[in-house]
């Protein structure tokens, strides 16, 4: 009976404890998120990235019960932070608020270590907004079709500013070259604000511009407006028409921010941290926010995010091709 009852010690009290290990480790999960969540950010602190995501892990951090630690770690057009996050532990703790630029035009332009289909859980769409086309009051240019009148008729004469070489204004200039057969040059400035300045100095004819880059002068009547690239209008701009409207059926080109993770989450992370994100999107002074900063948003399910980026990718990757657009 003493070596019956040894044998069943020996049995069963590994299995009790493979039990109880197993059972914390439930708890541990199912207690998700137990410690701050590290937000890695692929721009310098200020950005429209930061200045986009704040308010937004301030309310979902009230949601799940634990802060967002924003980490900045600039460089390579964001690539080397979207490296970081691909080869975090997908155990939640590590998310990443990215946009299109990294994830689906930088891939067309350059070898990266990361793959943006397969190394990344897509969680939540925060924003989108395509740029907007705009010419100084004093411009020839009084709408979409005089403006490529002109240009066709002096090409010489006419060049469009953007904010650099493979941002979605460039992209989306060169995919507007293409439609009207124009050659009209690009000039790629080190930023949104620096080409807005040229413009108004009437050394470039017009601008590719983010909404927020152009939003001060367009409110004080300093640039016009001629259209916006995303596909539907701007709640900015509601008065402005879109590409679409004028002429260019189906033209859209536009910027995203979105929060990814490494691949693999686990259902038990995804269902805390997706609804929390999707109920805050939801908030009017979250939306108001962003639409001051010349955004709006896009609810999207992961899925959806999914189909998304596969969707952009091949898309930039044609436009960057057919223009021969060339990494800086």
């Amino acid at each position: 009976m003493k070596i019956i009852s040894n044998v069943l010690k020996q049995i069963i009290a590994p299995a009790l404890t493979a039990l109880g290990l197993l059972a914390m480790s439930s708890g541990a999960m199912a207690q998700y998120p137990n410690k701050p969540i590290k937000m890695i950010i692929g721009y310098t602190a200020g950005g429209a990235a930061d200045k986009l995501i704040r308010p937004i892990a301030e309310r979902v951090s009230k949601i799940i019960g634990q802060p967002f630690i924003m980490e900045y770690r600039p460089g390579a057009g964001a690539a080397i932070a979207l490296d970081i996050t691909a080869k975090a532990d997908p155990d939640g703790y590590t998310l990443h608020i990215t946009d299109s630029g990294p994830m689906v035009i930088l891939p067309n332009m350059r070898k990266l270590a990361y793959d943006p289909l397969k190394d990344f859980t897509n969680i939540a769409m925060i924003a989108g907004g395509g740029t907007v086309i705009v010419v100084r009051p004093d411009s020839p240019a009084k709408d979409i079709q005089t403006l490529v009148a002109l240009a066709k008729k002096d090409p010489s004469k006419w060049s469009y500013g953007t904010s650099g070489i493979g941002g979605v204004g460039h992209l989306a200039g060169e995919q507007f070259n293409k439609i009207e057969n124009l050659n009209i040059t690009h000039v790629p400035y080190k930023g949104g604000s620096p080409a807005v300045v040229e413009v108004l100095g009437g050394h470039i004819p017009f601008l590719f511009s983010s909404l927020g880059s152009a939003a001060t002068q367009l409110e004080a009547g300093a640039l016009k407006p001629l259209a916006v690239t995303s596909l539907k209008r701007s709640v900015m701009l509601p008065n402005v028409p879109t590409l679409d409207e004028s002429g260019y059926k189906g033209f859209d080109a536009a910027i995203w921010f979105s929060i990814v993770g490494p691949k693999g989450l686990k259902p038990e992370v995804m269902s805390k941290i997706v609804p929390a994100f999707n109920d805050v999107m939801k908030d009017p002074a979250i939306i108001k926010a962003i639409q001051v900063d010349g955004y709006d948003i896009m609810p999207m399910t992961p899925a959806q995010m999914d189909e998304l980026v596969a969707k952009d990718l091949a898309k930039w990757g044609k436009i960057i091709k057919d223009a021969n657009v060339r990494d800086e």
